[in-house]
């Protein structure tokens, strides 16, 4: 499951850090639809509001579908059909969403047969390791480039930041019974836990409520141009792009991460596993303790900056892909029946 995630880049530093290419070949960033309603965060849970990427031409029906916005929603997805006057009111959870089921489930097969399809953004997510003294958190994120920096840039300079992880997801906009102002909210595609975090996590292990497995994660501009342009991509193809990666890297973070109220940099910090309380400086988190240490004596309260850089201990090498789409091309092929009710990739 995804249950917890970081996004901790300022609003315009997230915009340059979703750069793309349009149709033309024009260089763009999205548009911000709602930019005051986001706030960085280095502990997002279900329920709280989040940046997602969406085509342009789910808000104006005349644009071009390869231009994107920014928009800020609500993580839990309320179906369009929902009745009820409070959307708090929904008996299930939909955080998530299993990619075995997404076509089979009244509460997402509507929206992505429709093509409302969305990027789901965040420095990384967060998962927990059972262990018999209690549950050790991971922080999984996209290796870094080594010339990344955390420094500001001016204008459109090609952004060179912290390469953001980049979450398949559907959206839906609800309109209360009686009126009021649309809600938009989304839900993060799950499917089973890739060979090489399969340890912290997998698909057959039940946490909480939500879906076991890990996040569906779009690895590259050209999967989120076909997961986006739903105009041109078709659901039949867009869900082959459904399926583990082995291109991500973790390190284990302190359980301060645990309660949610606890929003600082420290949810992020690289810790030595074992250590009571003081973490020792190593290859792999020195530029994270020294950053810390800096943003800690420059601003208790400061949590809008890029994160900074650091090599994890834990880089391995890329192993074959599996897939997790055969269901869904299963589903689709039959036209409208059924998809199978269990299935394992």
């Amino acid at each position: 499951m995804c249950g917890r995630t970081a996004c901790s880049l300022a609003a315009d530093n997230l915009r340059r850090a979703c750069a793309y290419r349009d149709r033309r070949g024009r260089h763009r960033q999205p548009e911000w639809v709602r930019q005051e309603r986001y706030q960085p965060s280095y502990n997002k849970g279900p329920q709280s509001s989040g940046p997602v990427l969406l085509s342009r031409r789910h808000l104006h029906q005349d644009a071009d579908s390869s231009e994107r916005v920014l928009m800020d929603m609500r993580w839990g997805l309320v179906p369009s059909w929902f009745k009820q006057d409070n959307p708090s009111k929904l008996q299930f959870n939909t955080s998530n969403c299993r990619s075995d089921t997404m076509l089979s489930k009244s509460s997402y097969k509507g929206a992505l047969l429709k093509g409302k399809r969305c990027v789901v953004l965040a420095d990384g997510f967060y998962e927990w390791q059972q262990q018999s003294g209690g549950k050790q958190p991971y922080f999984i994120y996209f290796p870094q480039s080594k010339d990344a920096t955390d420094k500001e840039m001016e204008g459109d300079e090609e952004w060179k930041g912290w390469r953001l992880l980049t979450m398949a997801g559907i959206f839906d906009c609800w309109e209360p019974p009686g009126g009021g102002e649309m809600l938009y909210t989304y839900t993060i595609i799950t499917v089973d836990a890739s060979k090489d975090v399969s340890f912290i996590h997998h698909r057959q292990v039940r946490v909480g409520k939500g879906d076991a497995g890990m996040p569906a994660i779009l690895d590259g501009d050209e999967a989120i141009r076909k997961w986006l342009d739903f105009a041109e991509v078709p659901t039949q193809e867009a869900v082959k792009l459904i399926q583990p990666t082995e291109n991500i890297v973790f390190h284990p973070v302190s359980t301060f991460v645990n309660n949610i109220r606890n929003n600082t940099p420290e949810c992020v910090a690289p810790i030595e596993l074992g250590a009571k309380k003081e973490v020792k400086a190593t290859p792999s988190n020195k530029g994270m303790l020294g950053w810390l240490k800096k943003s800690q004596e420059s601003s208790p309260q400061k949590k809008e900056n890029d994160l900074p850089k650091w090599t994890s201990q834990f880089i391995h090498s890329p192993s074959p892909k599996k897939t997790s789409a055969d269901v869904l091309q299963q589903w689709l092929g039959k036209q409208g029946q059924p998809a199978a009710k269990k299935h394992k990739a």
